[in-house]
């Protein structure tokens, strides 16, 4: 750019930074309003044409001003010359959203009266770029019409005749049909489906009917009983728990053994009745130690444990008010982060101003800083081209001093050519003796054949050596002997299943009578806790949990006052 130039775009540039507010206001009620469709790269377009019309209007000119903006886009300088030169947009909110940055009187008499006065000339230049838009829409040019060309196409081949056909063609085996019984499913299934649903209903109408007799439950819920029963005993016993037939439990009981229900069998693998032998051994041996021990003068541990359960009652009411405690401090810190990030914003906004204003200083000194640097360039440029006036001498001295180099190199490389000349030739007269000297040690004829001896060793000179012959006596009698392991294996297996098949026999009696046992204990156990009564008071509330929540309402008090204030 030339000097007057530069300065003008660095003016308009520091202008832009300082009065940046100023301008935000109309070039954003600009982008709100008729400006919606317009792009946002072209902010900065509307930027520098609202300084130029607000502060340079006077020192540019209106000519220099109108050739400025009939170089840019019509349609977007009409329509924001329209939106920014309106005399109601001026006087109203311009002007005063303008008041809220400088004093409403410097803001009529420096910036509003001086559009005023020179609105009529901008509204001719708005003028002449609506009729150059109305021109250019009236010219249409006129489209050229497609002109078709033919195709240029290959000439195909003439076709080769086909062989004449045969006089008699083979013709093909009927296959067989494929058989129905391949789309429909065997027989089988439908009869065992059939079957299982007679012994289902044969079953639900017996067991009804027994219940009816025994009056264990009444008449409208024959159906349940029967989904019940065949559920199983657990099943029927909460039925009867929650039909309000607690009272007649241990007929239920009695009416389920008549039934025989315990008693399907069930198929057990061995490792389920190993542990299930094992668990009732387990509690045989305990219930044994707990005998011995009354039988030795030893206290019933019922009212330690009721002890041990009154003060892990205490413990949980402990941990739960802890945890209430912890949670209650936890929101308590919410809110004190809360009035703690409302002041930071506000002195986050004290730091923005201060900000704003060094940034405005920064960006006059880089202003002045980048004139100085223009002028040390210019100064760099004058000195290079003085320089380069003396390269050509530079030049021919150099050339010269080259040539001797090479003189002196190639002198050089003709010698050190010629001894590695020689050392080749040395070196090709040994190789070809050493060659002579193989192929004579290959000519001599050499003793083909070998005689084996199987009963001789390697001769390696290794402790471990042996004959082909010893090698095959010895895999022979450890063939037998692996031979006499398995026999041995064997057998001790046989053995071992046996008694394991005695053992799982022996642990199928004690489970079957455990089970028995334990079924009778069980609807015993069952009768007394109907009869027990529970009870449970309410936790009262800690005083450290009233102190938190009452803390807390008080944040929130102070919160929302700061809020409010904000």
């Amino acid at each position: 750019l030339k000097v007057t130039e530069e300065k003008f775009v660095l003016h308009t540039l520091a202008g832009c930074t300082e009065y940046k507010s100023l301008l935000d206001v109309v070039v954003n009620a600009f982008y709100a309003e008729d400006g919606r469709y317009c792009l946002i790269p072209e902010r900065n377009l509307y930027l520098v044409i609202c300084y130029l019309a607000t502060f340079q209007l006077e020192e540019l000119g209106f000519q220099r001003f109108s050739r400025i903006v009939k170089s840019l886009d019509t349609a977007k300088m009409q329509k924001f010359l329209r939106f920014f030169f309106n005399n109601l947009h001026l006087n109203t909110w311009i002007k005063d959203e303008w008041s809220h940055f400088y004093d409403s009187l410097y803001v009529k008499e420096n910036l509003i009266d001086p559009l005023l006065r020179w609105q009529p000339k901008v509204q001719q230049l708005i003028e002449q770029l609506t009729n150059k838009l109305n021109n250019c829409a009236t010219t249409v040019k006129a489209s050229k019409v497609t002109q078709p060309k033919e195709f240029n196409l290959t000439v195909p081949k003439p076709r080769a005749i086909p062989p004449p056909l045969p006089e008699h063609l083979p013709v093909l085996e009927k296959r067989r049909p494929v058989p129905p019984s391949t789309y429909k499913p065997p027989k089988e299934i439908k009869q065992l489906e059939e079957i299982k649903e007679k012994n289902f209903q044969k079953a639900s109408v017996s067991h009804t009917a027994s219940a009816k007799v025994v009056g264990l439950i009444p008449a409208g819920a024959t159906h349940e009983l029967d989904l019940m029963i065949l559920a199983g005993p657990f099943k029927l016993r909460i039925f009867c728990e929650n039909s309000g037939q607690a009272a007649r439990l241990f007929e239920t009981k009695l009416f389920l053994e008549n039934l025989n229900i315990d008693n399907i069998p069930i198929k057990l693998n061995t490792a389920a009745i190993l542990r299930e032998g094992a668990l009732y051994q387990r509690k045989m041996e305990e219930e044994l130690k707990r005998v011995e021990n009354l039988e030795q003068g030893f206290g019933d541990p019922s009212e330690f444990l009721e002890w041990q359960k009154q003060m892990r009652g205490k413990d949980l009411e402990e941990q739960l008010a802890e945890i209430e405690c912890r949670r209650l401090q936890g929101k308590l810190s919410h809110e004190e982060a809360v009035l703690a990030r409302q002041n930071v914003i506000q002195e986050n906004k004290k730091k923005a101003d201060l900000l704003r204003e060094e940034k405005a200083e920064l960006m006059h000194q880089h202003a002045e800083k980048r004139l100085q640097e223009q002028k040390e360039m210019k100064e760099l440029a004058e000195q290079v081209m003085e320089g380069h006036k003396n390269v050509k001498q530079v030049k021919t001295k150099l050339q010269e001093y080259k040539q001797q180099i090479a003189q002196q190199v190639s002198e050089e490389s003709g010698e050190l050519l010629r001894q590695a000349l020689k050392e080749e030739e040395e070196k090709a007269k040994k190789r070809y003796e050493l060659i002579q000297q193989i192929r004579a040690l290959e000519s001599i004829p050499g003793i083909r054949h070998k005689f084996v001896d199987l009963t001789e060793t390697g001769g390696h000179g290794l402790f471990c050596e042996m004959s082909i012959v010893e090698l095959r006596e010895r895999l022979a009698l450890l063939k037998e002997a692996q031979k006499a392991a398995e026999e041995e294996k064997r057998d001790q297996i046989i053995h071992e299943k046996q008694a394991k098949e005695q053992l799982i026999l022996e642990k199928l009696d004690q489970i079957s009578q455990f089970r028995a046992e334990l079924g009778r204990a069980a609807a015993l156990k069952q009768e007394e806790k109907k009869l027990k009564s529970q009870s449970g008071e309410r936790p009262m509330k800690d005083e450290r949990i009233l102190n938190l929540q009452r803390k807390i309402v008080e944040k929130k008090m102070e919160r929302k006052k700061q809020a409010g204030l904000l």
